[in-house]
């Protein structure tokens, strides 16, 4: 197998073997629980386009080009194999492949060999109180994670009653959303049972505006870890209201903690969630974009100081025409202005790396587009910096690294912000815009605040319940200069 970049040759012949795929796929997955993805990009569901698109994205966004030939062979030569539940990137399989001596399936056979025999987690109950932008999000991953090694199950939400045909709404809600597009597969209502119905998961819907008052085994539903997105609690105390609640075991709150809340970054701290974290918070968006690249800078480099401007999408609190707001600036138009206000993501860092303590500050820049924002970190090193060997080195973290779940990397002088809708990394490093002088650097980086986002708490989640899946293959150490 070549897996030097190449030409696809003719449409016809991309798609017969994109067509091949398509089954090979769908089998790993019901069969024997394995998902598959290309450089982070899922490939169940996709159609023969969809499969040959995905090639070339991954392609345009910086990565070696893989042949279609090459991921049908080593899709044919995994099915064969027939591992466990698992998470697999392919493109990642190739290319350790390429790296390797051996024929094809005897590298696979070792490269998957933690996944031969792997049974799928026991199963966890899920529920989103709440449905908004990040809840919906979080519920098409539920739903599409359904198999595959994860073991969380969406069993329901809770929102308040808006209006009479509140149901409909909210599932077309899920079936449509402007910004990331239609929901890959079917939504339908029970409206009897006031359940919404997607891609066969029945998700209960509840009615309450009190956590404490829902009885959730009246449902069927126990132990559950509720996913609480409204924000409108950030304590101990507040979020200790889902606690009193029957039916529940912890809580992770999508948004920033107050007090002594465990704030978990996926890739940096998760290690520190224990059984006794009863109340978890999963940070912010821009928190979960910039640790992890802070953290590789840190290691390789020392951070003396630093400070991060995020250039940041609006969000649903802001006005879309002038009007009061409590916020200072935020009560003028977003879609008419860009909004200069605060930001506590880089004092928030600490809180997940403990040795940035004091080292950043920070600055926010709210800009008028619905999606995907931009951190730029200035950051004074302990040891000096050249561009090239920087770039390759984070390229290196973002393929290989325990962080390349978090981290992306690109290199191309066209991509924009609107290339970085739907990205399952956390943050994006832009190469072609990074500078270094010195011991003085700037780094871009990209993120879907709202999907990227959405795919960190999902990890948190996965460690809660102690069903994060075999992720292969394995990851490996990146220093400096191997």
């Amino acid at each position: 197998m070549n897996v030097t970049p190449a030409p696809h040759g003719d449409w016809t012949a991309s798609e017969e073997l994109a067509e091949r795929m398509i089954p090979l796929i769908g089998s790993l997955k019901r069969e024997h629980d394995v998902v598959t993805s290309l450089h982070g990009h899922r490939l169940l569901g996709l159609s023969a386009t969809g499969l040959v698109e995905v090639h070339d994205r991954v392609a345009q966004l910086g990565h070696e080009q893989l042949p279609l030939d090459d991921t049908l062979a080593v899709l044919e030569a995994v099915h064969a194999l027939a591992p466990g539940a698992s998470s697999l990137d392919v493109a990642r399989l190739a290319e350790g492949y390429a790296e390797s001596e051996l024929p094809l399936d005897a590298y696979l056979a070792q490269a998957l060999a933690p996944a031969i025999g792997a049974t799928p987690a026991a199963p966890t109950d899920v529920v989103l109180y709440g449905f908004g932008r990040i809840g919906r999000l979080l519920a098409r991953i539920l739903i599409a994670h359904t198999g595959g090694g994860s073991g969380l199950r969406l069993r329901a939400i809770v929102v308040r009653r808006g209006s009479e045909n509140d149901l409909v709404k909210r599932a077309s809600l899920l079936l449509r959303d402007s910004v990331h597009g239609r929901f890959a597969g079917s939504v339908t209502v029970d409206e009897e049972a006031e359940q919404i119905i997607a891609n066969g998961t029945r998700i209960q819907v509840i009615y309450s505006g009190d956590p404490a008052s829902v009885d959730y085994t009246a449902y069927g539903i126990h132990d559950a870890i509720v996913v609480d997105n409204t924000g409108r609690w950030r304590d101990e105390e507040g979020l200790s209201r889902h606690l009193e609640a029957t039916g529940v075991a912890r809580v992770l709150l999508t948004a920033p903690g107050k007090g002594a809340l465990k704030n978990i970054v996926h890739g940096i701290n998760d290690d520190t969630i224990t059984a006794d974290d009863r109340i978890i918070t999963a940070a912010s968006c821009t928190t979960n974009a910039i640790t992890p690249v802070l953290k590789a800078i840190d290691e390789a480099y020392g951070i003396v100081r630093g400070h991060v401007e995020t250039v940041h999408s609006f969000t649903n609190d802001q006005n879309l025409i002038d009007n009061f707001h409590s916020g200072d600036r935020r009560g003028r138009s977003a879609v008419l202005n860009m909004v200069i206000t605060e930001t506590g993501a880089a004092k928030a860092v600490a809180r997940a790396l403990p040795e940035l303590e004091g080292k950043l500050t920070g600055s926010a820049i709210r800009v008028p587009t619905p999606d995907v924002s931009l951190a730029v970190l200035h950051l004074s090193l302990e040891r000096p910096a050249e561009r090239t060997e920087l770039n390759d080195y984070l390229r290196r973290v973002s393929l290989h690294s325990k962080l390349r779940q978090q981290i992306d990397y690109v290199e191309s002088p066209e991509v924009v912000s609107t290339d970085f809708v739907g990205s399952h990394r956390a943050g994006i490093v832009d190469g072609l815009a990074t500078i270094a002088n010195d011991r003085d650097i700037v780094l871009y980086v990209w993120y879907d605040n709202e999907y990227g986002y959405s795919c960190q708490v999902i990890r948190v989640l996965e460690v809660m319940a102690g069903s994060h899946p075999i992720v292969l293959p394995a990851r490996r150490e990146v220093t400096l200069h191997a």
